[in-house]
This record gives structure tokens, C-alpha cells and sequence, in this order.
């Protein structure tokens, strides 16, 4: 890879060659990926770029760590769509407001960003197996992105994950293993197994190329906006892998000259389960908490790439905004009815904490914003249902219809 200098440990600097099944430090700090900008400028320019027929996060080769030689994998990620909200944006007092919608994804989340660049090292690495621990939405993207290559796949996840999530690993073919304790429980035991059996470790606080996938998101978003940088992206955070790909992504743009400036960060977590936002507000190391929200997949106590998420966190300028699960399922029905989105409730935070820094007038009425939707509502449809409600339920009688109407205050036009 000519366009790939090392891997570089953020917390002591010791750098290691880039190998397929590169992991963690000897110091135990996460490696980031980084590049040879210099390369990449003489390699790629917008117009190129722009005259790609190739729709898919492999569309930015030059700025991922992959061989020249090593294919696309099979299922379609990345490219989903970013929405202008005009009507969103006048109910929140915004300038301007897009929704970019990665529940589009092939299993329905962000996800599938890591989890391709995962097969795609594995393959690289000559792996026949991968595995990972998750809340969820890493699981299922890793379990049908491997299923379309060709690999075996064991997941771990924690006996709280939703069934719609879990039904997506059984149909994929994953040997599942659902622990009976919490996240941090479940990450241990993968990583035992892992180490035992040898598998490709797909876990992002283990391995560095899992967050070169996630950056794709940041491509995109710039792409789609032809270059014009938003003041704000918003975005849901859990164990910190995705925000810090989405500040990777950024960093890569302004460094070979497509952007000429960063937009800051809003890191949104739930209130039951903040330990990075706490970290930031508190200007203190990180601690543990329990998790305690209805937002299974950011559900994360104990985050194991907070190194990297507040060192985006802080580099933007960014904001931290935590929100009950009442303000998550409130956001569920706002993109819903404003947009036709439908989000699962990790997915659809972020957009609660921009809702929730309009009111605070944190965020100002003339600032552009972008909000990643990081997972589709199928995804946890018992929640879905809690927040939006039950259905009117009446026999096929047109009187029945009317004194119900009148019983909900409908008023048909």
C-alpha cells in the first residue's frame, strides 16, 4: 500500500507496519492508520472523484487501507442518502439541516462501513473466520457482510440485544453467542475466544482499519455537499469508534485540499450511559457507568475507543449533549414525521441532541448542521411501537370507524 505509511499508537507514538491483522499497541493504546497525503494528492483530485461510477464507500480507495489488488466486497455499503430538511430545520430554528440516513446500509446501519473493511482485511490476511462482541448493529453488519464473502462468523453479543438484531445474525448464518452480562462481559469473552482460536478480530477497540471504514461516512457527507462544510455533524456515540472515524474522515478531506476548513463535532449520549461526554464536560479521565438506556446499540459502560473519540471530541471544538430516553423516542417521532426516517433509537440520538442544544441555544439559528442517522428503526421495533404507539384497532364498520375517529380527535379533511 503506497499510500499507507504505518500504524501510529495514540498514546505512545510507536508505530508498527501496516499489516492486514494489525491489533493494538504492546502498550495497549489503539493505533491509528496513517497516510502518505502527499501520495494521495498526485493520486486523486474531485474531478476524478466526481466522474467514479462506483457508488459504494470503495469509491475513496486512495484514502483506505486496502491493496490495489484487493476486491470490493460483495454487498453494496456506503453512498446512502443525505437528506436537505427544510421543514426540520424551520421547527428547530436552523438555517439549514441534513439528515443523513446510514439505516440504508445493507443490514440497516453504519455499521456495515467497519464491517466491510473487516472482510476486505480478512481476506488480505487469508482469514476464514472473523468474530466480534457488540450491543448489536456490529454483529448483524459483520455477520452478512462475512456471509457475502464467504466467511464463518462468531458473534457475541449481550443477552439484551434486541430480537430483530439477533434474527438478523441466525438468518446470516452467525454462530451466536448471547452472554448473560453486560457489554464489557460480552467484549472480554470474544476476546478470549479470539485469542484461543485465532480469528480475525473484528472488534474496533482491537483493530485500527475498523474506524478507516467508519470515515467513509465523512467522505460522503462533504461529497454530497459538494465540498461545502457544514458548521456542525451530529452524531450518536458508544464505545467512540464511529465519532472518531467521522474526525478521521474530516482530517483526511482537509489534509490532501478538498476542504478548506472543519466543522465541529456534537458527540450526543444517552443520560444513562455518557461516560465520554462526562469525560469532556468534567475535563476528567474517563470512568465506567452502568448502562442504563433503551438505546441498546450506544449503550456502551465501558468505551474502548475513548482515546480516540475525545481526541475528536476536543480537535473540533465539539460539543457534548446527553438526552434522557424520552428526548431519543421524542427525536424517533420528529424524524419520522418531518422526514419519512426512520431511525432506531441510537440511531436517531444525535438528532435529539441537536433538538436539545436549539432549545439551549447552544447551537445558533444561522448554523448549517448535519445529523447522521446511524441505524434503521426495524431494527427495534418493540421500541418503535412505545414511542409512536398502538394502532386504532376496530372491527370492518364504518360506524365503528367514525366513533373512533371522534374518541382520538381525527378530523378528516
Amino acid at each position: 500500500m503506497k499510500h499507507v505509511l504505518y500504524g501510529k499508537c495514540v498514546k505512545c507514538g510507536k508505530t508498527y507496519d501496516a499489516v492486514p491483522d494489525l491489533t493494538n499497541c504492546e502498550c495497549g493504546g489503539i493505533l491509528d492508520i496513517v497516510y502518505d497525503y502527499d501520495y494521495i494528492k498526485t493520486q486523486l483530485t474531485r474531478e476524478k472523484l466526481a466522474a467514479r461510477q462506483d457508488h459504494t464507500m470503495w469509491r475513496y480507495r486512495e484514502l483506505l487501507p486496502v491493496e490495489p489488488d484487493t476486491p470490493n466486497t460483495p454487498l453494496r455499503v456506503g453512498w446512502s442518502p443525505l437528506y436537505e430538511e427544510p421543514r426540520l430545520a424551520e421547527q428547530l430554528g436552523l438555517k439549514r439541516l441534513w439528515v443523513k440516513d446510514d439505516g440504508q446500509n445493507p443490514t440497516a446501519s453504519l455499521k456495515d462501513r467497519a464491517s466491510a473493511m473487516a472482510v476486505a482485511k480478512a481476506r488480505e490476511a487469508g482469514a476464514r473466520v472473523i468474530a466480534c462482541s457488540s450491543t448489536g448493529n456490529a454483529a448483524s453488519s459483520l455477520a452478512g457482510n462475512a456471509a457475502a464473502a464467504g466467511l464463518r462468523t462468531y458473534i457475541f453479543v449481550p443477552s439484551r440485544a434486541p430480537k430483530g438484531k439477533v434474527a438478523q445474525l441466525m438468518t446470516f448464518g452467525a454462530t451466536v453467542i448471547s452472554v448473560q452480562g453486560s457489554y464489557e462481559e460480552t467484549f472480554e469473552l470474544s476476546k478470549q475466544a479470539i485469542d484461543k482460536w485465532g480469528w480475525y478480530n473484528r472488534n474496533a477497540a482491537i483493530n485500527p482499519y475498523l474506524s478507516e471504514g467508519k470515515k467513509t461516512v465523512a467522505l460522503e457527507i462533504l461529497e454530497q455537499l459538494d465540498w461545502q462544510v457544514p458548521d456542525y455533524i451530529a452524531i450518536s456515540v458508544g464505545d467512540g469508534c464511529t465519532i472518531a472515524g467521522l474526525w478521521k474522515g474530516l482530517k483526511d478531506l482537509y489534509a490532501i485540499g478538498f476542504i478548506d476548513r472543519l466543522p465541529r463535532l456534537i458527540s450526543a449520549q444517552a443520560e444513562g450511559c455518557c461516560p465520554i461526554n462526562r469525560a469532556i464536560a468534567e475535563n476528567k479521565p474517563w470512568h465506567p457507568m452502568e448502562e442504563n438506556t433503551l438505546a441498546d446499540s450506544i449503550a456502551v459502560g465501558v468505551p474502548r475507543n475513548a482515546d480516540k473519540a475525545l481526541m475528536a471530541i476536543r480537535e473540533s471544538g465539539g460539543i457534548v449533549v446527553n438526552v434522557s430516553d424520552q428526548e431519543i423516542m421524542a427525536a424517533q417521532q420528529l424524524l419520522g414525521r418531518t422526514c419519512g426516517v426512520f431511525g432506531e433509537p441510537a440511531g436517531v440520538t444525535g438528532t435529539a441532541g441537536v433538538k436539545k442544544l436549539c432549545e439551549q441555544g447552544v447551537i445558533g439559528k444561522d448554523d448549517t448542521v448535519v445529523s447522521v442517522v446511524t441505524g434503521n428503526g426495524l431494527k427495534d421495533v418493540a421500541n418503535a411501537i412505545k414511542a409512536a404507539g398502538e394502532p386504532i384497532s376496530i372491527p370492518s364498520d364504518m360506524d365503528r370507524l367514525l366513533e373512533a375517529f371522534a374518541e382520538h380527535d381525527i378530523h378528516v379533511e
